[in-house]
């Protein structure tokens, strides 16, 4: 599935499903949550806290949660992501083509 197939997957789910879309507003809370789901998750699998009893290693699924209300708010805000990553790659290596090669933390 590429990112606009997921989009339109998304906005087809949300008109068929869903209603409607959340406000952009409530949208941003919920992604602010979502993001804090995973950072959970990390936290306990990459760092130092342990999982909770009943909880568990869900790194996959909310990942994809956070995508989900992410491709949202490209839909209502009319955003394509795939046009948007392709520019953020360009922008990216135009500006740091060198940066990490020369990064001396890097290359330790």
């Amino acid at each position: 599935m590429t990112i606009k197939e997921a989009q339109e997957a998304v906005d087809h789910w949300i008109k068929e499903y869903g209603v409607r879309y959340f406000s952009e507003l409530t949208n941003m809370a919920c992604l602010t949550e979502e993001v804090g789901e995973l950072a959970r998750v990390i936290a306990r699998t990459y760092g130092d806290q342990s999982f909770k009893a009943g909880e568990k290693p869900n790194l996959g699924e909310e990942m994809a949660d956070v995508m989900w209300v992410l491709m949202c708010l490209a839909n209502q805000t009319g955003v394509d992501l795939t046009e948007e990553l392709r520019k953020s790659f360009e922008k990216k290596t135009t500006r740091d083509k060198h940066r990490h090669h020369d990064n001396p933390k890097l290359n330790a």
